[in-house]
């Protein structure tokens, strides 16, 4: 089968096929919101690489996704993940991080890296580090949504761009399509913002990093709000005038109380075994389940073009996690209109709509992501907006 790269993708393969062929040592990244075809762009890309590429996802489902749509090409390739049952090597190898983090020196001869969701790379250690370190001899460029990373310093938590953390791992932006240019030109569905003041963030304690809110905080103030029983009043009116939604809680306990009181609404934590999640996943996807309840999971990796409805029952303090929250409702579908965002948390308020989230450069040529003129990341965190 064959698929027509659209232009901001076909500029985005560009890209990445001159740096792997120039003579330059640095690692790139290049930025492509989520729902712009990461995969088309991988797969154009690493087949058109001279020597053998590694192309390296964080999870099974998204090795599955890339690896499929390389393959859609009519080009062989091989993958290397124990939880998919397979570890071949090929000259264009998808694998996962974890299934080769001992296994370094069966990699040595490749002279091409490809990371998907690279902001997940610690440049100070971690599985990717240690394997890019181990493979000196490769160029490494890295695709992303969300290119920064939480830091910690004597000025406070904040989020860093990824060419700016000390240690650094990629240096230089080949290539960025802002979010407004898939919206504007119908790549991604519309949305729909609709938020209400539920949760009073100045009520909650931030953790000992600033990055977040704790959980007894979480806890107190929820039981004074009584916040399930506010989730599932909304829960059960948006369910009167959208064909499916996905709830995102704070707490298992919460989540479950909500679960208890919306009909038909299922729950999926990460403690959900895999075959059971499977279950509910094809489920909600076919219809036959209505309502999703999810805690700490189903921000990436988690693929429902339908999707008509998302309730953030839950405020955070992480533009990434906003951002993969919002972006599940972001492709588009047959007779799909938009996908409504119902806040209950003050996320939008903090962080502002997906759409006009930009990555801007400053005076001196260091990145930044902005919007509407409030900088978001390079700057330290407060919780209110």
């Amino acid at each position: 089968m064959s698929f027509t790269p659209r232009p901001y993708q076909t500029a985005a393969i560009d890209s990445i096929i001159d740096f792997f062929k120039s003579t330059s040592r640095h690692h790139g990244i290049c930025i492509l919101p989520t729902g712009s075809g990461k995969s088309v762009v991988i797969a154009n890309a690493a087949m058109n690489m001279d020597g053998n590429t590694l192309i390296l996802q964080p999870s099974k489902e998204i090795l599955e996704q890339n690896f499929a749509k390389f393959r859609s090409y009519g080009y062989r390739a091989s993958i290397y993940s124990a939880s998919l049952n397979q570890k071949r090597i090929d000259k264009v190898t998808f694998a996962t991080i974890g299934s080769i983090a001992r296994k370094h020196h069966l990699f040595q001869d490749f002279k091409n890296i490809i990371i998907d969701e690279c902001h997940l790379v610690n440049s100070k250690e971690g599985m990717y580090n240690d394997l890019i370190k181990a493979i000196a001899g490769a160029k490494v460029c890295g695709l992303t949504a969300t290119p920064y990373r939480l830091t910690n310093s004597l000025e406070g938590a904040m989020l860093k761009f990824l060419t700016r953390t000390r240690p650094r791992i990629f240096s230089q932006v080949l290539y960025t399509v802002q979010n407004s240019v898939l919206f504007e030109s119908g790549f991604l569905s519309p949305l729909k913002y609709y938020h209400q003041d539920i949760i009073d963030r100045s009520k909650l304690a931030l953790n000992s990093t600033g990055t977040d809110f704790t959980e007894d905080s979480l806890k107190r103030y929820y039981s004074n709000i009584n916040m399930p029983a506010q989730t599932v009043a909304f829960a059960n009116r948006l369910l009167a005038k959208r064909k499916n939604l996905l709830v995102f809680c704070s707490l298992i306990e919460e989540a479950e109380k909500v679960v208890a009181n919306v009909p038909g609404a299922v729950l999926i934590t990460g403690k959900t075994e895999k075959k059971e999640r499977e279950r509910i996943l094809d489920g909600f996807k076919s219809g036959k389940i209505k309502c999703l309840v999810n805690v700490g999971v189903l921000t990436t990796g988690f693929d429902y073009p339908a999707l008509e409805c998302i309730l953030l029952a839950r405020s955070t303090m992480s533009l990434s996690l906003y951002y993969q929250m919002v972006g599940r409702g972001m492709r588009t579908a047959p007779g799909k209109e938009d996908c409504w965002i119902v806040d209950l948390g003050g996320n939008i308020k903090l962080f502002g709509k997906v759409e006009t989230i930009t990555v801007e450069t400053g005076p001196t040529g260091l990145y930044y992501i902005s919007n509407n003129g409030k900088q978001l990341t390079n700057v330290p965190f407060t919780k209110a907006a």
